[in-house]
């Protein structure tokens, strides 16, 4: 996994991915848990959940490490910490950590084994078709930045076309319950003065049901860990 030195990824938690965390899921390992801030909103709303973090920064685990019961620093692309095969957890998390790695499809399947009969698998990645990258590629803008879509440190792009194919390739054992997207349609500003919010509203939820990839700024995934075919 490529470290930008010293950096600290922190905001105020991804609302949008942690709405997908089933109510009655204990034992959440966060997967690139940044800071620890989808932890501490976890833990505010759903006090009894046993949050479990990975990071590669020592400076984000020391401060994920005080809204978690236990977090460990590790190369996601190298040997996983042995003490994750010993823990059943009820759900895995990656929130916007999958799109930093060479090769993010076989982490998810090389955390399967350790995700419970029926729990549950959330992921959340940049949509790069998203309609503000829309207009800088038209523009001929193509440039890494520190944050958003084309995050410098950032090593595969998804649509919401693609994401849940390439992501859950090598994991059959998942199955998808949900694509959908975040995002905003952008009513400029006159238009948010003449329209009543409810219709502002609609006219959101609308281009995002019909147009998710070109709306939608990070595409949101929830799969389910089923049995095999053919197994009992």
């Amino acid at each position: 996994m490529i470290e930008v030195a010293d950096k600290v990824y922190r905001n105020r938690g991804n609302t949008a991915v942690l709405d997908l965390v089933d109510r009655d899921a204990v034992t959440v390992l966060d997967v690139g848990c940044g800071a620890g801030d989808n932890a501490a909103s976890l833990q505010r709303r759903d006090p009894h959940k046993r949050i479990f973090g990975i990071t590669g920064s020592p400076k984000e685990c020391a401060l994920a490490g005080e809204h978690m019961e236990l977090c460990w620093v590790a190369d996601l692309e190298a040997e996983l910490p042995p003490e994750i095969d010993k823990i059943q957890f009820d759900c895995l998390v990656f929130s916007h950590v999958l799109e930093h790695l060479r090769d993010p499809a076989a982490l998810v399947a090389r955390l399967v084994p350790s995700l419970a009969p029926g729990g549950t698998c959330v992921i959340a990645v940049p949509n790069v078709l998203n309609w503000r990258d829309r207009l800088d590629f038209l523009r001929g803008r193509f440039e890494y930045r520190d944050i958003g879509t084309l995050d410098a440190t950032h090593l595969r792009f998804y649509t919401y076309r693609t994401a849940a194919r390439q992501l859950l390739a090598t994991a059959p054992e998942l199955a998808v319950e949900l694509v959908t997207v975040s995002g905003d349609v952008p009513l400029w500003r006159l238009m948010r003065r003449l329209l009543p919010e409810r219709t502002c509203v609609g006219i959101r939820e609308l281009g995002r049901r019909r147009w998710p990839n070109l709306f939608g700024w990070q595409v949101l995934i929830k799969a389910r860990r089923v049995e095999a075919a053919g197994n009992p």
